[in-house]
């Protein structure tokens, strides 16, 4: 619940800022939050394997 605590902060000091018409700090605002959210590229992804039935790997 941490995550959704930071998030909803940031997403309300944003709308103060854009209230009092800072729209570019309130995109940075906004910004930070996604950047935050990436996930590491580097890691093997799990996918599911599919096959036609009678198929040789």
């Amino acid at each position: 619940m941490k995550g959704f605590g930071r998030k909803f902060e940031k997403i309300f000091a944003a709308v103060a800022f854009a209230e009092v018409g800072e729209f570019e700090t309130a995109r940075e605002i906004m910004r930070e939050d996604t950047r935050a959210q990436k996930r590491d590229t580097r890691a093997p992804r799990k996918t599911a394997r599919m096959s036609a039935p009678g198929a040789k790997r």
